[in-house]
């Protein structure tokens, strides 16, 4: 599920769902990123506990992918 905070338009909206429809692991995003140019890293991975850890890439100018990971 794509989450959009203000200011990103449709359009990217729409290509971000494209690209996340496929990856279904963290091992997915990680190759869709190394496959980009240039390569898109993991930025941070911020804990939220135990369990829970968000994995951010950045995608473009202003636009972040936060990944919620369990």
């Amino acid at each position: 599920m794509i989450e959009a905070r203000e200011g990103v338009g449709r359009a990217v909206v729409e290509g971000l769902e494209a690209i996340v429809a496929g990856q279904k692991t963290l091992e997915d995003v990680v190759r869709w990123g190394l496959g980009q140019t240039p390569p898109r890293m993991i930025e941070s991975v911020v804990v939220q506990d135990e369990y829970t850890h968000d994995v951010v890439l950045r995608h473009g100018e202003g636009v972040y992918l936060v990944y919620d990971t369990t």
